[in-house]
Parts: C-alpha cells; structure tokens; sequence
C-alpha cells in the first residue's frame, strides 16, 4: 500500500463501507491460523450488515466480499490484512506490517490505523532502470510492491531500445544511442515526479553503471538513498527487496546522522522547537520543515480549552482523547510538505524526544 491506495480509500463517501483489517502471519505453522481468523471477521461483517440492511440490499456488497476472500492466498500473506468492500469496489491489501484486528461498518473506510503505520514505516520507492522495462516499486524495509500505473513499467521503445539504431556515413551510433537513453530515462524521472510529489519519500536506484549515470545526469533528483549496481532484470519484486534494503537502510543510517546535526544547528539559530505541544502548535501553522522524532515515541493526549495539548491523559480511550498526538502531529507535517525522519530512541533526550526544523 502507497498514499495513492491510501488516498483512494479516503476518498470514498458512501454508506455502508466495510473494513476488516487483522494481523497476519508469513511462516507456517502461524499463517494457518489466518483463515479462520479472516473468515470469522467476515461473518461477523457480515451480521452486522444484516442487522441494518436487508439481504437483498447488501447482496451486492456481501458478493464482492466473497469473492474477495475467496481470491485470498495465505501462502503470500505479509503481516497485516486490509479488506475494503462497499457496493462499488472491492480491495484489499497485503501489508508489511501488523494491524490491529477490526471490523468497522461506516460511511468512510477506516484508515486511522493505515495512517499511523505508513507514516511509521520505513518506507522508500524503487526504480529498477533498464531499457528492457523500468519498473518502479514501493518499499517498506525489504518489502517491495511493483507500481504497474503511471506508465510503469516503461520500455525504451526507440532508436538503441526496440528499434535499430540510424546507420551511415557520418552516423556516431554510440552518441546517438547514449542521447535516446538519455531521453528516455529524463522521461522515466518525469513519471515518477508523479508519485515522488504524492508520496515524497526517500529514492532508490538499481541498474548497470551506464543506466544509474544517465539517469543522476537528467533526472535532477539530488537526493538518492541508496543505489544497487548491477543488472536486475531477472530480479523479482522479493529478491530485489532483499539485495537492495541492506543500502537502503545504510541510507537511512546517514540521513539520522545528517539529520541530528541540521537540528543541532538550526537550535543554535532559533529555527527549530522543542516538546510535543509547541511542535505541535508550530506544524498545524504549516511552519515545519523536517520533524524529527524518537523511533518508539508514542503519547495520548487531549486539546485544553486554550488550544494546547494536556499530556496528562489517564485513560487514551475516553472521549476528547487523541490516541497519539505524536503520531497526529506526523500527519500534520507530512499534509503541509513537510519531512519526517525518525531517530533512535533516547538521541532526542534533551528535546523530550521530538523536535521540529522550521521553514521560517
């Protein structure tokens, strides 16, 4: 799942929307407990549809759930489960990491839990450049999901790709190919401008050294996590996951460091803030650059009647009571452009473990 998948749901306003979400499991013997997991939500989903609409009003929708679970395959489960079906659209999602166990019936699909595990994730795109099919993936540590919308995977049609090279006198065959490889991946960096602009996450490239050099030459993208020399055509989406997360996380490993030491010089010029409630207030006014946050830092809070948050939360499940301001305050960020980088726990002692570098 992406924040285009994530969005889609979002977007949905109709009633009644079924979500079932669970935690799953990837080995045996764990996973063979999974169905009967799944079909025991189902039936519940189900009863409560049934104490409100009639059987004939919600067949429709009790369909597609069906057919859905029945398309079901528990030998590629992941860690987490998300089936979404109203009258109009069935889907579901295989995640890389655990949900808890819900069966919500609204006239919005329930995405709170999906918010704060994409936001928490360590997750990055991927393109695999080659001239044969460009594909670009969705990562979540050595997870990786292929993109097949937006143009991807995108195939060097052209002269030097499916079709043969001008020849003749005077023809520089190599110039001339190098400058159509050229175009083409300045046209594979166009495409994923796209959902870099959606999604701004963290790049990371495989491919031959020509291919990796053409596209840092025309794509303009300064920022690349990791690369993955070599060629990767014969990967697949798992394989390649697993031989290129190892760069990706040393990639993640500088940026901390990077990171720490941008906020260590913004606090020296007053350009960053400290504790929960005044990042808060800062990132609701669209004030935050990068934010900066311990990996395990998670704390319930409440509004006061002055507009800061009141930490000292007994119970997270009443009412008025946000879950995790921490994790409200990620989202906040991320909608206004912002950045965030997650550190280790206690690097953030002196801040109270979340910080914000300022735009402004």
């Amino acid at each position: 799942m992406n924040l285009h998948d994530l969005h889609e749901l979002q977007d949905v306003h109709t009633y009644p929307c079924l979500t079932i979400t669970l935690p799953t499991h990837r080995t045996r013997p764990d996973n063979r407990q999974d169905p009967i997991r799944v079909k025991n939500l189902v039936t519940e989903g189900t009863q409560r549809l049934l104490g409100e609409f009639s059987k004939r009003e919600v067949a429709p929708l009790l369909d597609r759930l069906n057919a859905l679970v029945d398309r079901l395959d528990y030998e590629y489960t992941l860690d987490g489960l998300v089936l979404a079906v109203n009258h109009d659209m069935a889907r579901e999602y295989v995640l890389p990491f655990t949900l808890n166990e819900r069966v919500v019936v609204d006239d919005t699909f329930f995405t709170r839990d999906l918010v704060h595990a994409l936001n928490r994730a360590r997750r990055y795109w991927v393109l695999s450049l080659s001239e044969q099919a460009t594909r670009l993936y969705s990562g979540t540590r050595e997870d990786l999901e292929e993109i097949t919308t937006g143009g991807f995977p995108m195939r060097h049609s052209g002269p030097g790709g499916d079709t043969v090279l001008p020849g003749g006198p005077g023809v520089n065959t190599s110039a001339y190919r190098d400058d159509r490889h050229r175009q083409f991946f300045r046209d594979v960096a166009k495409a994923f401008g796209v959902f870099s602009v959606e999604d701004p996450l963290p790049l990371a490239v495989a491919g031959v050294d020509r291919y990796l050099a053409f596209f840092r030459e025309v794509s303009g993208i300064d920022d690349i996590v990791a690369t993955l020399p070599g060629n990767v055509d014969h990967l697949s989406a798992h394989d390649l996951g697993r031989r290129i997360w190892p760069n990706v996380r040393e990639g993640f490993i500088a940026r901390r460091r990077e990171v720490l030491q941008e906020l260590e010089t913004a606090m020296s010029s007053r350009r960053a803030a400290s504790t929960l409630d005044e990042v808060w207030q800062l990132a609701g006014r669209g004030q935050g650059k990068v934010l900066v946050v311990e990996e395990g830092y998670h704390q319930p809070a409440r509004l006061n009647e002055r507009g800061h948050l009141d930490l000292n939360v007994d119970d997270h499940t009443a009412p008025g009571v946000m879950d995790d301001a921490v994790d409200e305050v990620i989202t906040t960020v991320l909608a206004k452009g912002g950045q965030v980088v997650f550190v280790e726990d206690g690097e953030l002692a002196f801040h109270e473990r979340i910080a914000l570098i300022l735009r402004y």
